[in-house]
This record gives C-alpha cells, sequence and structure tokens, in this order.
C-alpha cells in the first residue's frame, strides 16, 4: 500500500477516532446485555407502546363474540351455567347459520341438567368446536375436551403464552399433547373452517413454514423480536392485535337466549363463545394493557382467541401483515448503525471533531436522528416488522455517552494545559461560552495588577539557564497559587513578571479590593519563596507591584490561526509605569485602584509623579495592608543607616526606561543600610536626580597595581532627596547586586552597626 494512501488511512482514523472506537464497543456491549436477557423487558414495553400507537383497525365483523358477564350470571339466578343453557344458547346460534362456533368453555364432564341435550348439539354441529387444555402437567394443569367432540376430531387447543411479564403477546397455531399427536389451536380450527367455505386451504411449505391464502406462517423462534431463550415450543405465533378490549363485536348470553338479535345477526360467522368478566379468571394482560398514566386492563381470553382467529383470516384474504423480525446478524448490524449515528453526531457537534459550529446544525442533527430512530422502528411496525427500537436507542445513546465522556476528559486534558497558560475562568470562556472562540473584544473597567523581580536579569546573567527556570518556575507557582485563591486571572507571564486581570473574563463587584489583597498576599509569600531560593545557595528575591484600574478592551486577539485572550488600551501602560517606580516588596496603587478598593486599604504615603507617556502628573499611593474581610499587612521593617568611615566612590548613570544614559556621573556612598545606601554627589553635576529614578552604579576599587578600576554593575532606586547640601544627598535602595558586591556590602554594614552598638 502506497504511504500517501497509508497517510490519508491514519489521518482518517485519527479525525474519527472516538467514533471508531466507541461504536464497536458499545455495540458489543448492548448485543450482550441482550443477550443476558437483561433488555427483553424494555423491548416487550416497546413493542407494546407501539401496538398503541398505531392507528386503530376497522372492526373485524366476520367474528364475533358472546360473552357471559355478570348480569348474565343474575339473570339466570347461578353462578354454575348448565348444559342446559349451553345447550339452548348453541342452538338459538346454530339456527343462524354461522360458518364456525367455538365453545371457548371447559365441559370434559357433566353440570346437570341438560347434560344429555348438549350432548346432542355436540354430536349433530359439525361447525361447533370445543377446547381442552393441552399444556401442562396431566391431571393437574391440563383439562380435557368435551367427549362428544373429541370423538369426532372437533377440539381445539385453548392455551395461551403468557411472558415473563404476565403479558400475552404470542399465540400457538398448533401444539403436541404428551402422546405426540399434533393439536390445532381453537383460533387456527376456526379460522380453517371459515376459509373452507372461501376454498381457502393450508400448504405445508419447507423449513415449517405453511401458506394459508395470501398470508405465510413461519414458527416463532426463542430469539425472535426482542425476546432471548423464549420457549417457542409447539408452533407460535406472535399476536398482531386489532386493537384494545371490545374491539370485536361482544353480545350477552342473555341477548342471544332473549331472542333480542337479528335472526341473521351470526349468518357466515365466527362465533366464538365464553366468559368476559373478571370474576371467572379467564382474562389476561395484553399490550393494550394500559399506560402510566391508567390502571392496566386485563382482556378476556376469548377476545385474545378472537384476534388470533382473525390474524389468520386477515392474512390469508386480506394479506394483512403478520408481526416478523429480522435474523440475528441483521439485528446486530442494525445495533452498530445506530451507535455509529449516536457516536458520530456528538464527534460532528464537539470542537475535536470536524464541527458543526452553528448551534442550531447541532440541535437539528440531534433532533433529526432521534426522529428518525423513532421513525424507522415505529413505521416498520405498522407493516408487521418489529425491530430492535431498545437496543438501537441504548447503542445509540451509550456511544454518544462514551463519545462525551472521551470528550469531557479530553477537555479535561486541554483544561490542563491550557490552564498552565491561561487562568481556568479563560479557559471556559474559550471552551464553553459560545461566543469565547470569536475574535474581538469589548470594552469594560477592570483592575490590572503588574509584578516584576528586582534584580533577576542581572542575577540570570551569573546562573546556568537550568537554574534560572527552576527559580522563576518556583516562584510563578507559589504568586500563581495565591492569585488563584483571589479568582485573578493570569494574562501572560512574561519572564519573571505576571500581569493579572481583575475583572475579566468575570466581572465581579468586588474586583479592585480583591486586586490589592492579593498584592499583599503575594508580597507576604515571597518570605516562604525565599527561605527555599536560599537554601539553594542564591540571594533573595525581591518583587515589585503596581495597581491601576481603568477602561480597556478585553477579548480575543489575533487571528483565526492564532489568537491571545488579553487587554488593550492606556491603562495596561499606565499599569506598567506605576510597577516600574516600585522598589522590592512595594506596591503602588493609583488614585482610581484606590477609589474602588475603598477604605479598606491602608495608606503608607503617597507621591506624586509623572510617567513617561502621561501628559500630567500622577499620585500613587504605597499600600501597607488591607482590612477586613481579608486583615493582612506587609511586614514593617526599620531601615537603620550608618555612617561609612570611608566613603566609597562611584560612577553612575540614570536609567531611563530600558536605556542607559550615556552622561557619567560621579559621586559617594557615605551612610549603608541593609538594602540601600545614602549617595553624595559631587558639586556641578550635570543632571539632576528626583525620586524614584533607577542608577547603575559602579564602585571605584583599586585593582593589585593600584590603579582604579569599575566594579560590577549594581541597581539601585532613588527613594527620596534628605539634602540639597553639595550636589545632593538621596537615599538609595538597591535593587540588584552582584553576590561578591552583596557579600562585601554586607560584611562592611555588619562591621560598622557592631561598632556602632
Amino acid at each position: 500500500m502506497k504511504p500517501r494512501v497509508l497517510n490519508s488511512l491514519g489521518r482518517f482514523f485519527w479525525q474519527w477516532r472516538a467514533v471508531l472506537v466507541a461504536t464497536p464497543s458499545v455495540t458489543a456491549l448492548v448485543i450482550l446485555l441482550r443477550f443476558l436477557g437483561l433488555l427483553q423487558s424494555w423491548e416487550w414495553a416497546a413493542f407494546d407502546q407501539f401496538m398503541r400507537l398505531r392507528p386503530a383497525e376497522p372492526v373485524d365483523e366476520r367474528i364475533a363474540i358472546v360473552g357471559l358477564n355478570e348480569s348474565d350470571l343474575r339473570e339466570l339466578g347461578s353462578a354454575v351455567i348448565s348444559d342446559q343453557v349451553y345447550a339452548e344458547l348453541l342452538e338459538k346460534l346454530r339456527s343462524q347459520s354461522p360458518r364456525a362456533i367455538g365453545l371457548d368453555v371447559y365441559r370434559d364432564l357433566p353440570v346437570e341438567p341438560g347434560h344429555a341435550a348438549l350432548t346432542e348439539v355436540f354430536e349433530t354441529t359439525p361447525q361447533l368446536i370445543g377446547i381442552q387444555k393441552v399444556v401442562g402437567e396431566v391431571g393437574l394443569d391440563t383439562v380435557a375436551p368435551p367427549p362428544a367432540l373429541a370423538a369426532k376430531g372437533q377440539v381445539g387447543a385453548n392455551d395461551l403464552v403468557v411472558d415473563a411479564d404476565n403479558t400475552v403477546r404470542r399465540g400457538f397455531v398448533s401444539v403436541q399433547n404428551k402422546e405426540g399427536e399434533t393439536v390445532y389451536s381453537l383460533s387456527l380450527y376456526l379460522a380453517l373452517l371459515y376459509l373452507d367455505a372461501e376454498g381457502i386451504g393450508p400448504e405445508m411449505l419447507e423449513d415449517d413454514a405453511w401458506q394459508l391464502g395470501e398470508a405465510t406462517f413461519s414458527p416463532f423462534l426463542g430469539n425472535d423480536g426482542g425476546y432471548i431463550r423464549a420457549d417457542a415450543a409447539g408452533y407460535q405465533q406472535l399476536i398482531n392485535y386489532r386493537g384494545p378490549q371490545r374491539t370485536f363485536e361482544t353480545v350477552s348470553f342473555s341477548d342471544v337466549l332473549n331472542d333480542q338479535l337479528p335472526a341473521d345477526w351470526a349468518s357466515d360467522r365466527i362465533v366464538i363463545v365464553g366468559a368476559v368478566s373478571e370474576s371467572f379468571n379467564d382474562t389476561f394482560y395484553t399490550p393494550y394493557r394500559g399506560n402510566v398514566l391508567s390502571l392496566p386492563t386485563r382482556t378476556p381470553g376469548v377476545e385474545i382467541h378472537a384476534n388470533l382467529t382473525s390474524q389468520f383470516i386477515s392474512g390469508a384474504v386480506n394479506s394483512r401483515a403478520m408481526i416478523h423480525s429480522w435474523n440475528e446478524p441483521m439485528e446486530w448490524l442494525w445495533i452498530f448503525g445506530w451507535a455509529g449515528l449516536g457516536s458520530a453526531i456528538v464527534w460532528l457537534c464537539s470542537p475535536t471533531g470536524p464541527q458543526l459550529k452553528k448551534r442550531w446544525q447541532r440541535i437539528s442533527m440531534i433532533a433529526i436522528a432521534v426522529m428518525t430512530l423513532f421513525g424507522s422502528t415505529y413505521v416498520p411496525f405498522l407493516y408487521g416488522w418489529w425491530l430492535p427500537a431498545v437496543p438501537a436507542f441504548l447503542a445509540s445513546v451509550g456511544a454518544a455517552t462514551v463519545v462525551t465522556t472521551y470528550l469531557a476528559y479530553t477537555a479535561s486534558d486541554i483544561r490542563r494545559t491550557f490552564g498552565r497558560y491561561l487562568s481556568d475562568e479563560i479557559v471556559t470562556a474559550l471552551l464553553e461560552n459560545p461566543e469565547g472562540q470569536k475574535l474581538g473584544g469589548e470594552r469594560r473597567e477592570i483592575t490590572i495588577l503588574t509584578s516584576d523581580l528586582r534584580g533577576v536579569t542581572a542575577t540570570s546573567e551569573r546562573l546556568p539557564p537550568e537554574m534560572v527556570i527552576k527559580v522563576l518556575n518556583f516562584y510563578l507557582g507559589h504568586m500563581a497559587d495565591v492569585i488563584t485563591r483571589y479568582n485573578g486571572t493570569i494574562d501572560e507571564f512574561m519572564g519573571d513578571g505576571i500581569l493579572i486581570l481583575f475583572g475579566a473574563p468575570v466581572r465581579r463587584e468586588d474586583d479592585a479590593q480583591r486586586a490589592v489583597a492579593c498584592a499583599v498576599d503575594m508580597q507576604l509569600a515571597m518570605g516562604a519563596v525565599n527561605e527555599t531560593i536560599q537554601s539553594w545557595g542564591l540571594a533573595p528575591l525581591e518583587m515589585g507591584i503596581g495597581i491601576h484600574t481603568g477602561e480597556v478592551v478585553v477579548g480575543n486577539i489575533g487571528s483565526e490561526k492564532r489568537t491571545k485572550y488579553g487587554i488593550v488600551g492606556s491603562p495596561v501602560n499606565l499599569t506598567y509605569r506605576i510597577e516600574s517606580f516600585t522598589t522590592g516588596g512595594q506596591i503602588l496603587i493609583s488614585t482610581e485602584t484606590r477609589s474602588a478598593a475603598g477604605e479598606m486599604v491602608h495608606i503608607g504615603g503617597e507621591q506624586q509623579v509623572k510617567p513617561k507617556g502621561v501628559a500630567q502628573p500622577i499620585t500613587i499611593y504605597d499600600v501597607q495592608g488591607v482590612g477586613a474581610p481579608y486583615n493582612i499587612a506587609l511586614l514593617k521593617e526599620e531601615e537603620f543607616f550608618f555612617p561609612l568611615e570611608q566613603a566609597i566612590p562611584v560612577m553612575f548613570n540614570v536609567l531611563e526606561g530600558k536605556s542607559i544614559n550615556d552622561t557619567l556621573l560621579k559621586g559617594q556612598l557615605i551612610e549603608l543600610s541593609e538594602k540601600g545606601a545614602l549617595l553624595q554627589m559631587s558639586a556641578m553635576v550635570p543632571v539632576a536626580l528626583s525620586a524614584l529614578n533607577n542608577l547603575k552604579l559602579n564602585f571605584l576599587q583599586a585593582d593589585a597595581s593600584g590603579a582604579d578600576s569599575l566594579s560590577e554593575d549594581v541597581y539601585a532606586k532613588v527613594i527620596e532627596q534628605r539634602s540639597q547640601a553639595e550636589g545632593g544627598i538621596f537615599q538609595l535602595r538597591f535593587t540588584a547586586k552582584p553576590p561578591a558586591i552583596a557579600d562585601q556590602l554586607n560584611h562592611l554594614y555588619q562591621s560598622i552597626g557592631m561598632a556602632t552598638s
């Protein structure tokens, strides 16, 4: 096979992988459940429901019933009907020349008075068929036929087949007695007498099938339709009922005995005589027993025999359908097809498969599938085909469920994967919101938090890349946990910086408050981060945080091929500017954020700054903590400055954003603290310093030859101007120090502190 063909097949199998796995698996499971008989009762229920849903059929006028009811007993004045009554009844019916009379009453023993008269009627009525019960243990379950009718061979079996749910869906065509003799059922015997007048008789075919007029009959098998290993003894047929109780014309014993019927009422008809009241214990449940909204009703046995008799006659004369079913391989293929359809629909409607993107397409597909499943089983049933509706439904739903579960599992993997890059809320918005994947955005006021580590860039140049990644991942992992607790949305990691949104994609009333509280908690979490980092032999980290509240455009940005959930607007840039003014461990917020957060924010100070790109100066506030319901505050560290016995000369440049001003300035460090120093600038310096300027310093050191040399770069931020004497004295906060210089400064600070104390 050519590689191109193999590649095409591989792509096809991958594209439809869930369908190709779910379909055969679920099919096999449904077939197994069916084989175990676990679906049999459901399939019977579906059969019954389809039977009830069919349009009403016209009354079969060829068959009538003479039913013994409670009113007849009251009129006759006895609960036991004597042979005399039956003899009179049969005489009156015989006088109207019916084609056949079925006596669905046991008369194996005489019931005086009138036994002789009844025996004479039996002997002189060739179209009269009596009954016997054949199935069961002899002497316990069986009932002998009337002797006079048995002698003439005018006896049929009235046995009925009752399913496990006490419902009669099958009837006997014939049954064998204990002597191995074939006994026609009462229904078949009556039908044959009727059809004999039409010149129609049975003709045997191959495989136990037989022809009767226009109808072909085949024996019921144990696995036909929804049956599983049913007892198929004798020659059985599924009963195609014409309708519910009282489908056939029924008159009472009294109507016949009192001559209240037309003289030709029974002419050319089949008349079946039997009990129709519940008290005679000859009633059964049929598919027309009722539904969940009504109490179940029972049908007299005489009516069931009438239905089966009508089935024989209607099939032979009118080509009325028998109830057929497919063989098992065809049913398996049918179940397989519906499993495939169910899984394919879910797969097509999913983001993973070759998707149907529009909601109306998905709804239409599901609706069409449901209607097709109902129609493809109900319509054939109207024509006599009982197809597996329940297994097909379970296979379809089961396969759809398997694919849905697979998609959910895959989606959870996708969520976990994307959750490492995006917040859970963004992933949910993208995966579950129909609008979530569209390009574009909306204007919304949100609170933006950005954080950045101090001196990581310089430090990373001295560490192996693997260690840098290890440190950053450890730090970002701790920060992500804190951010998640406050329902912040991590929009992006930028090296050691984090951009966090409060108010997108989900907006809440306390967005600004949560942002400030989150910032405080992030700073507090740095303690645990630094404990671990210092145990690795590295210098502790410091973080600055800036927060601003403003209106931005938030949504999906990019192209159809590559999209990013993000924000656009000047408030984003202003947040970065505010953060750039921070020192390690500091949180600065804008006026807008302070107003939105309210009185819960504890402010330690404020100052005006003029960020680059902003026309007017703005006020920023130094956050020290937040009140209820959070009640957390930054740790207060008192800073002590000690004068140096010998000032440290430095050369420095002012940083302008990420660029370094080319003007090289001179000064000296005159006092030292644990994290900073006092810088005294040389007189007549051409550049004026101001608070929050960032500096790059190099210490002047004597080399081995005694000549001055510059140390490695040290970075610091101007906190405030302490004095205007000479060139000015400024308080600095170190932001990044090379390890060697950090050790020197720490050693010097400790020695000065000890000497001072």
